[in-house]
């Protein structure tokens, strides 16, 4: 009789970290541009990041699921990148315990940011 195969999750993993970077290359820009430059600067109407704006944006529950993907994707592809790059340095450290807390990190994050666009009216 064959023994099955362990189906390895690296898959699932390196398709968090594909959308992770895409999400933070693309999305990410957009938002520093916006609310931290041309605002500031005067170059777009202070009205778009004025409180009862965004609040009313927060309203919205697509807005709310948008911004679970702009924060937590790319914590996932942090936490894939920090994984590799402890395991490229070297460290003597165990690479289970290493994925444990950085994926663990991740999700933690994403809860938390669940958690508060919940608590948000």
């Amino acid at each position: 009789m064959k023994k099955k195969k362990k189906e390895s999750k690296e898959p699932f993993w390196w398709a968090l970290f594909a959308v992770g970077g895409t999400m933070a290359a693309i999305f990410l820009p957009v938002h520093i541009f916006i609310f931290g430059i041309a605002v500031p600067m005067g170059w777009m109407d202070p009205e778009i990041a004025s409180k009862e704006n965004l609040r009313n944006l927060l309203g919205n529950p697509i807005v709310k699921i948008y911004l679970v993907a702009l924060i937590a994707l790319p914590l996932f592809h942090w936490a894939h990148r920090f994984r590799f790059t402890v395991h490229d340095l070297g460290l003597r450290v165990s690479q289970d315990a290493v994925a444990f807390l950085c994926y663990s990190t991740a999700v933690l994050g994403s809860v938390a940011t669940v958690l508060i666009l919940l608590l948000i009216p």
